[in-house]
């Protein structure tokens, strides 16, 4: 096991000196690739330099024990020893784990969206409070979070909002988000007290750079309008808005954010190019054997996967089977009990496909 964790630290070793090759650095593609390669080992080569340092340290108790000591100074050695022994411990636990089979996607930026489902204005109010949710959870973790587009409704929910949450891993934290999230509650607008069914759903892609997904300029139709909804001095009264038709796959994508039409038509052409890749992912998962598309995430955007009960506060996610009574800190952004056993399940579930 430590074997190959010392070969994941050649890697990065390896990458390290060829990102100072000034014919790497020259080279978009190749020193974006080697950037994350690199951090696709990062990991794995501070585990290696933690393993090394506490073997050592380890070895040199080992010997002292073998010293003529005077007995409180054995009793130190001892103790300093059986801690040391239990940090190897927790650290071969971890490396076990950092050793699954990994997503190459885990290290990138993730592409959000959120859309309203069924249930009417409800639907659109709950779409809202999972924007606030991620949102929040973003902020927990240090996460930038840029809005793409956005679609409002007047009593304060969304119909769509497409965000990019960019910083460390985070397609790895919120890839297996995507699915029917379902939510059970009184509306704001029952005067009854029923409760009432509705939903959202979410779907997470990874961000893909320029020189990843290449767009030939005689595949896609632009359309301007003028853009519509909340809008400040001038959205409103410039046709900024883009609308922006990729041919060959139909996929289609509007922005209109922005009082520029240019930038509008940036932040489409991002979300374009994660749509395409991540499109490309799911023809390559049609390929792969059942198991495989059996597991955790699977990112199909029809699938039930999370209840949210308010009258009884709690949140059941149903791939999992897990069920925890902390609605209000959930819906603030503290996910990480759910998310967590998310991605442990997943991990093994892709450890026993490869066994297979």
């Amino acid at each position: 096991m430590f074997n190959k964790l010392k070969s994941l630290s050649d890697q990065y070793e390896q990458i390290s000196k060829e990102l100072t090759n000034p014919d790497i650095i020259n080279d978009k593609k190749a020193y974006t690739k080697a950037l994350r390669d690199l951090a696709n080992v990062e990991d794995a080569h501070n585990a290696y330099v933690e393993y090394t340092d506490l073997n050592k340290e380890i070895d040199d108790l080992v010997s002292m024990q073998s010293d003529d000591l005077d007995p409180e100074m054995k009793q130190m050695v001892h103790e300093e020893l059986k801690e040391k022994k239990a940090a190897m411990e927790d650290l071969t636990g971890r490396v076990k784990m950092l050793l699954m089979p990994k997503d190459p996607n885990d290290g990138r930026n993730a592409m959000l969206e959120i859309r309203a489902g069924t249930g009417g204005d409800e639907a659109a109010l709950f779409a809202a409070d999972l924007y606030r949710m991620y949102t929040r959870y973003a902020e927990r973790h240090g996460f930038k979070i840029e809005v793409m587009s956005s679609s409002d409704i007047e009593l304060g929910g969304v119909k769509e909002v497409i965000v990019c949450i960019s910083g460390k891993n985070v397609f790895s934290r919120l890839k297996y988000e995507s699915g029917v999230h379902r939510v059970q509650r009184v509306p704001e607008t029952e005067s009854q007290g029923r409760v009432h069914t509705s939903a959202a759903t979410v779907a997470v892609m990874p961000e893909v750079e320029d020189v990843e997904v290449e767009i030939n300029p005689n595949d896609i139709r632009i359309d301007v309008f003028r853009a519509g909804g909340n809008g400040g001095q001038c959205v409103n009264t410039t046709d900024s808005a883009v609308r922006i038709t990729h041919i060959p796959t139909g996929i289609v994508v509007s922005c209109q954010d922005e009082k520029s039409q240019l930038k509008n038509k940036e932040k489409g052409m991002r979300v374009l190019k994660s749509r395409i890749y991540d499109k490309m992912i799911r023809e390559q998962q049609e390929t792969m054997s059942e198991a495989r598309k059996a597991q955790v995430g699977s990112g199909d955007r029809s699938e039930r996967i999370r209840t949210y009960n308010f009258p009884q506060g709690r949140v059941t996610d149903h791939r999992i089977g897990m069920t925890i009574y902390k609605l209000d800190s959930f819906m603030d952004g503290e996910c990480d009990e759910v998310i967590d056993a998310l991605i442990i399940a997943g991990q093994e579930n892709s450890l026993k496909s490869e066994e297979e």
